[in-house]
């Protein structure tokens, strides 16, 4: 069988599991997307940020 037989036969055939597998997908793309930009942010800005500089401003007891 080839990859586009198996692909329709696996996942386009029945419209649930395509719905789903795209909310699937969407929904993965998102979480990811939103790990990696917070951690390009977080690295960008390195020292700038309230949780890097925070001691310097409250005294820790």
């Amino acid at each position: 069988m080839s990859f586009s037989a198996n692909f329709y036969n696996t996942i386009v055939k029945r419209n649930s599991v395509f719905v789903s597998t795209i909310f699937a997908g969407a929904f993965a793309f998102g979480v990811g997307f939103d790990v990696g930009i917070t951690k390009f942010w977080d690295t960008w800005n390195k020292g700038k940020q309230w949780k890097d500089i925070r001691g310097n401003y409250i005294d820790s007891e």
